[in-house]
């Protein structure tokens, strides 16, 4: 155990050298920079290093090893179990860390670990350019990336990782590694969704691709049209073009200027049709939901970076949120489904999602530790509500949907849409196979387990 003297020798030290800013208990901004997007997690680091620059996380990693403090990294804060925190530990925050550099003539971009969707997308849309990001503007680009990374553009251009063309992450002994398909090529396999299991990755070059035009329909039905919306919006995934993404959801209506004050609190269906194209085309594809009597209507065009923050949640509420990958969507499934949605927890604002999933995410790299790519659909019950009281009732719901629709699941799991669900479902995330191989990787890399605030792999 490390000596008071040595650990604050050790803390003056790291505020001497470090560019950004220390954070210790008792600190002023403590409390401020220890939280995360979900508001159940509740953990207190002995040090929070908030870094500017590559030389900052090689610092905070040695310090911490020095100490032995086991080590989380934060990126966007988003992980529902909170692995951005941990107890007693130091915490690396990169979010001073978000520059992105656009390549245009290259059709890439190097963006750095702590950027958030937001900086990616705000940089990228100028140039009519984009690639598959997460579903909200606030997500953290480097766990969105390397956990696999599913969102509106996945199915024209692939997850996220299929456009992973190079990384740079600091190792467990402060070393300074690259990563790519000529450069350390094993450990550029391992980042295709073994997540920050090796190390902390400060930067990523991602492969962008032409979006001149985006266009959204989004519509919202009262419950009883909801399995006709299902069987609709199925047909238009299953014989429409790639360019279709979106999804299927319950939610409550929010007190928002675009729901009529009469439907606010009360439980609708949704579907949004998101097209990776122009209006025309878009209501061309979306024309069938559009016929079925609905209650809200917005078709338009609209930029791919302002899709990207409709769905934005204020930090501070309570999350538990899971997934199940499905081999099809099948009549009796869609019936599950929507008997599921009218046992939505309310009033909060917990959804139930469907969502479409083939086109280039099935046709992308097989080789890659990525096991849900041959799903075809995914339903993902996201709970989020405000009053501790409704813990046990969320929670309950959330497992009760993952349970119900068991008989229709592929048995892998994108991970970033889950919690800490035990080590079987890690391995359902990663796939059986490739966990001897990841296992490998992690004990050249991280032999001693320092990166494990993650869906964590071990060292063989």
């Amino acid at each position: 155990m490390t000596s008071p003297s040595k650990a604050g020798t050790a803390l003056v030290e790291l505020r001497e050298d470090l560019s950004g800013d220390v954070f210790a208990p008792g600190d002023p901004g403590y409390d401020e920079a220890r939280t995360v997007y979900n508001s159940m997690i509740d953990r207190r680091p002995a040090v929070i290093a908030q870094c500017e620059c590559d030389a900052d996380v090689v610092t905070s990693v040695r310090f911490a090893r020095e100490l032995d403090l086991k080590i989380a990294v934060r990126g966007g804060g988003h992980s529902v179990s909170g692995q951005a925190l941990n107890e007693g530990g130091l915490v690396i925050d990169l979010r001073r860390m978000h520059e992105v550099t656009v390549h245009p003539a290259a059709h890439a971009a190097r963006v750095q670990g702590g950027a958030l969707m937001t900086h990616l997308d705000r940089a990228t849309e100028p140039h009519g350019l984009a690639t598959t990001g997460g579903r909200v503007s606030t997500t953290g680009v480097g766990g969105f990336v390397l956990g696999g990374g599913s969102g509106w553009l996945d199915r024209r251009f692939g997850l996220a990782v299929d456009n992973l063309l190079g990384v740079e992450l600091v190792t467990a002994d402060g070393a300074v590694v690259r990563a790519s398909a000529e450069e350390n090529p094993e450990l550029f396999w391992a980042l295709h969704g073994g997540g920050g299991n090796f190390g902390v990755a400060t930067s990523l070059t991602l492969r962008l691709h032409e979006l001149p035009e985006y266009a959204i329909a989004l519509l919202l039905y009262q419950p009883e049209y909801a399995a006709e919306v299902a069987h609709t919006y199925r047909e238009i995934i299953t014989n429409g073009p790639t360019e279709a993404s979106g999804g299927v959801l319950y939610m409550t209506a929010p007190p928002e200027p675009f729901i009529p004050e009469h439907l606010v609190g009360k439980v609708l269906c949704g579907a949004m049709v998101a097209y990776a194209g122009g209006e025309e085309a878009m209501r061309k594809t979306a024309q069938p939901l559009i016929a079925l009597p609905h209650e809200v209507e917005i078709v338009t065009a609209m930029p791919y970076a302002e899709v990207q923050c409709m769905m934005d949640d204020p930090p501070g509420l309570r999350n538990y949120w899971s997934a199940e990958y499905l081999t099809g969507l099948p009549d009796e499934l869609v019936d599950v489904f929507c008997s599921l949605g009218e046992s939505l927890p309310t009033p909060t604002g917990t959804q139930h999602v469907l969502f479409p999933l083939g086109g280039a995410i099935a046709d992308g790299p097989a080789e890659y530790p990525v096991p849900y790519r041959d799903a075809a659909w995914a339903v993902h019950p996201f709970g989020i509500w405000e009053d501790p009281a409704d813990d046990e009732r969320c929670v309950r719901w959330v497992k009760e949907v993952c349970a119900r629709v068991q008989p229709w699941s592929t048995g892998a799991v994108y991970l970033n849409f889950t919690g800490d669900e035990g080590r079987d479902r890690v391995i359902a995330g990663l796939g059986a196979e490739n966990m001897r191989r990841l296992s490998e990787v992690k004990r050249a890399y991280d032999p001693d387990n320092v990166f494990r605030y993650n869906h964590n792999i071990a060292p063989a």
